[in-house]
């Protein structure tokens, strides 16, 4: 596929543009010959209402898959929530052909390549962040943008131009970016989170419902 045909904000599997990010691909691509290794492009409804935005790939999740969410433990929380609440329609096989669909939703990163532990450094968020802002451009019906975690977050406000200090990061709380946009947020959905309760299941579906009145 050629840049011109790239879909509006996706980087190229192969993307260059990170040295550290690319060397451990390469690291990966010969550990993991099995993998997807490479930037994970974006899943779901163009026409999407919800635009969930991940921190990045997980080593053996979405960087296995080549779908994001998927392969890892966040996976198992977030699409059977999705599906609850009616952005998803089939069942979550932890595999990128298992069938599931979005519906008025899609799914991203803020940084498309899986980094070193898991840790993208500011200099790598900041080079992959002209993919989010042209993808949220290219999204002509998205109202509101789910940010899970404190990077995503902060990707988002970065994107818009908005001060940090008056949209300070809060899991449930709901940030106006413009009249028909907002900006709510959620803790990560991370088995650390989870096993630690910091995150359970009804905290995390009670950001849906919050959702779910946004767009009702």
């Amino acid at each position: 596929m050629t840049a011109q045909e790239m879909p509006a904000g996706e980087a190229p599997r192969d993307c260059t543009l990170c040295p550290r990010l690319v060397e451990f691909r390469q690291e990966n691509q010969q550990k993991f010959q099995d993998y997807f290794n490479g930037a994970v492009p974006s899943f779901g409804d163009r026409n999407c209402e919800l635009l969930v935005v991940g921190l990045a790939p997980g080593l053996h999740g979405a960087n296995q898959t080549g779908r994001p969410f998927t392969g890892d433990y966040a996976g198992d929380l977030l699409y059977p929530t999705l599906i609850k609440f009616g952005f998803a329609e089939g069942s979550y096989g932890a595999r990128p052909d298992d069938g599931l669909v979005l519906k008025r939703a899609m799914i991203t990163n803020a940084v498309r390549c899986v980094p070193p532990q898991n840790k993208p450094t500011p200099a790598e968020e900041k080079t992959c962040r002209p993919f989010l802002v042209e993808q949220i451009d290219s999204l002509p019906r998205v109202k509101v943008l789910l940010a899970l975690g404190l990077v995503a977050h902060n990707a988002v406000l970065t994107t818009f131009g908005v001060k940090k200090s008056a949209h300070k990061f809060a899991h449930g709380a709901i940030h106006r970016l413009r009249d028909d946009l907002c900006l709510i947020d959620s803790y990560h959905c991370s088995r650390y989170n989870t096993n630690t309760r910091r995150l359970t299941t009804e905290m995390f579906e009670d950001v849906f419902r919050l959702i779910a009145a946004e767009l009702s």
